[in-house]
């Protein structure tokens, strides 16, 4: 089949002033030989294509390409304009133009035909016997020896993803959503996905290669995607995390037809921009900001308070009332008595030796992670919203927090404000001389200013006042105002099993950690508890009632039990997905009774993860354990309740009775 015949070409012609005239004129060379429907959705995908990127060449050279419906097979037009028109190219306006028109469904043969008409442009001789060809026929001998015929049908074109996955805390719906995209992809013929995972245990980043091939981009995260301008230019759909776990087939089709679109969206190259702004709006992006403040925040907060937790271990519990000055008073060669002087004063310790010292150097450096964790927070916050220009004055305001006692309140608040006022001055037009000063000075010096004046002199107060407050009315608590908190944390853990609900519940906890107060503890220890009794239900259930499940939730039941031991709530995801109306709120109730019976039996936690894996900074074990083992059986019994009175449709058609 011959991509160019005689009526497609014209020659010593005047096709108008500019790329629209020209492009339109061959678009209707090509309806004219019957080749497309319609000349003008023909034009306007060719425009589109052009209007990314110019197509000019060297040699005075220009190669218009596009896909569209209106191509009824693959075409190459052909124009020797009498009026040279600029396309673009390095060495002035274009005299030879070439018009690529593909069928959209054509599989790879526009660019077949670009490759090779490349490679030929490259060469002089080629175009100087295109600019001496006399007639029509001679052009289309010269294309035809370099190009020669195409199939008459090719094989469908795959549309090539590339996706990113992340979430908070980066342990379980980044690599879920990344599991769901790959399966549903790989039960396709026509997509070619790849997902790159920026998880808490490491990112496999996407070879640049895949990504300059790919066609359409999916962004399932709930925080800020990093290297993000690595996909700048491409079809983007954009999203929560949890849809890509939910709805993967969708998510998918979005991307195909992104693709096919010339005016679909696309990835604006940083975090930061106008378009961006469009695209998410302020309020998702604040959000978003704040979801990617507490994911780096919380390396900060798990390795801090393990290490604490490890110090109270090894040094003995009392190692909060000096651990300070036998760290820096005392070394391997000096190693302390049970008897050190803190502050001018002797203070015993029910331990001496080596093991109180290394428990002092352990509970230092929790110490000193811990106090990271407001100035994290804040400084990502802002990083998320403008960039690096947005992390020095994030940092300076979460370190001004601390230092007036706003806490991580006070934090939260700087952070959003450092980024939103470090975006609008990185919107300022400034003299060409000062742009390379800006992110690196002007930004973060003004942001930095304006943030320092706002929390001394307007907002330190409020947001100490408020800080004050809540802990000392967390202190306060006994009793039943303490169950109830313990009831409103858990079920916040469990509305979203890792959404935001439930993050805003641990980020009220591990936040807490850092003032060591036995009030904080406690929360530690009621969400933490609440938050493993999701997936360990679920396990028990469908390991008592089989029949109540589909074998795809029998699977998952499986391994559930060890995600709960382990606090990733995320475990119980799969099964709130099928079925959140009998799942979602069986949950809650359990969460509830573990929050309540946690708190009423003052169970608290050194360490701000790991399940049963951390008994030993959780005091006392058996109330956190008992909390768990109550909350389990009410979450179970309700589950199997609500499904074996209100029956599963789904369940009745996939189950397979054991």
């Amino acid at each position: 089949m011959s991509v160019i015949s005689p009526d497609l070409v014209r020659l010593d012609v005047d096709l108008g002033a500019g790329t629209t005239d020209v492009i339109s004129g061959l678009a209707r060379v090509v309806h004219a030989a019957g080749r497309a429907d319609d000349a003008t959705l023909l034009a306007d995908a060719a425009l589109a294509r052009e209007a990314q990127n110019p197509t000019g060449v060297p040699g005075q050279v220009a190669i218009p390409h596009c896909r569209s419906a209106a191509v009824t097979e693959p075409t190459l037009a052909f124009a020797r304009l009498s009026r040279p028109v600029d396309f673009g190219g390095p060495d002035g306006d274009a005299e030879l133009v070439f018009l690529i028109a593909a069928p959209e469904g054509g599989g790879k043969v526009h660019l077949k035909i670009l490759s090779k008409l490349a490679r030929a442009l490259v060469r002089g001789d080629f175009r100087e016997r295109l600019r001496a060809a006399a007639t029509p026929e001679e052009v289309v001998a010269a294309v035809d020896d370099v190009i020669g015929d195409l199939p008459a049908t090719t094989p469908p074109e795959k549309t090539r993803i590339v996706a990113v996955t992340a979430c908070p805390t980066g342990i379980a719906h980044t690599y879920m959503a990344a599991d769901s995209l790959t399966q549903t992809a790989a039960a396709r013929a026509d997509v070619e996905l790849h997902v790159e995972t920026q998880g808490s245990s490491s990112t496999d980043a996407l070879d640049p290669e895949i990504i300059r091939q790919a066609d359409a981009v999916i962004f399932a995260t709930d925080v800020g995607v990093r290297d993000r301008e690595r996909f700048a230019g491409k079809p983007v759909i954009e999203a929560a995390v949890k849809r890509a776990i939910n709805e993967p087939a969708v998510m998918i089709d979005e991307a195909v037809t992104a693709s096919r679109d010339p005016q679909a969206r696309r990835v604006s190259g940083t975090a930061s921009t106008a378009e961006k702004k469009q695209e998410l709006g302020w309020a998702r992006r604040i959000q978003q900001a704040v979801m990617t403040g507490v994911s780096y925040m919380i390396p900060f907060v798990a390795a801090g308070g393990l290490l604490l937790a490890l110090g109270f271990l090894v040094g003995g519990y009392d190692m909060a009332n000096g651990w300070e000055a036998i760290a820096l008073q005392h070394s391997p060669g000096n190693l302390p008595g049970n008897e050190v002087l803190v502050d001018g004063a002797p203070v015993t310790f029910d331990r001496s030796g080596l093991a109180l010292y290394l428990g002092a150097v352990l509970f230092a450096t929790g110490q000193m992670a811990m106090g990271f964790i407001v100035a994290a927070l804040s400084g990502y916050t802002a990083y998320s919203l403008a960039g690096r220009p947005g992390i020095a004055p994030g940092f300076v305001g979460g370190a001004i927090s601390v230092l007036i006692g706003a806490g991580f309140i006070g934090g939260l608040v700087t952070g959003v404000l450092a980024g939103l006022i470090a975006y609008w001055i990185a919107s300022w037009r400034v003299p060409r001389i000062l742009t390379s000063l800006m992110p690196v000075v002007i930004i973060p010096l003004l942001t930095s200013l304006v943030v320092g004046l706002l929390m001394f002199l307007l907002l330190g107060r409020p947001l100490e006042g408020i800080m004050t407050g809540l802990t000392d009315w967390l202190s306060s608590m006994s009793g039943s105002s303490a169950v109830v908190l313990g009831i409103i944390l858990g079920l916040m853990m469990c509305f979203d099993l890792g959404g935001p609900v439930n993050k805003a519940a641990y980020l009220f906890a591990t936040a807490g950690l850092s003032t060591g107060d036995t009030a904080s503890m406690q929360i530690m220890a009621a969400v933490m508890a609440a938050g493993m009794v999701p997936p360990i239900a679920l396990s028990v259930a469908t390991l008592v009632r089989k029949r109540l499940f589909t074998p795809a939730e029998q699977e998952n039941g499986k391994s559930a039990w060890l995600l709960g031991l382990s606090f990733i709530s995320e475990g119980a995801i799969p099964f709130a997905a099928a079925d959140p109306l009998r799942v979602i709120p069986s949950m809650m109730a359990g969460g509830a009774v573990t929050g309540a019976v946690s708190m009423a039996l003052g169970a608290g936690s050194r360490a701000p993860h790991g399940g049963v894996f951390v008994l030993f900074a959780i005091d006392p074990w058996w109330g956190f354990l008992l909390a768990i083992i109550a909350g389990t059986v009410v979450s179970a019994v309700a589950v199997i309740g609500l499904k074996q009175f209100w029956p599963s449709r789904a369940v009745a058609a996939a189950t397979v009775d054991a």
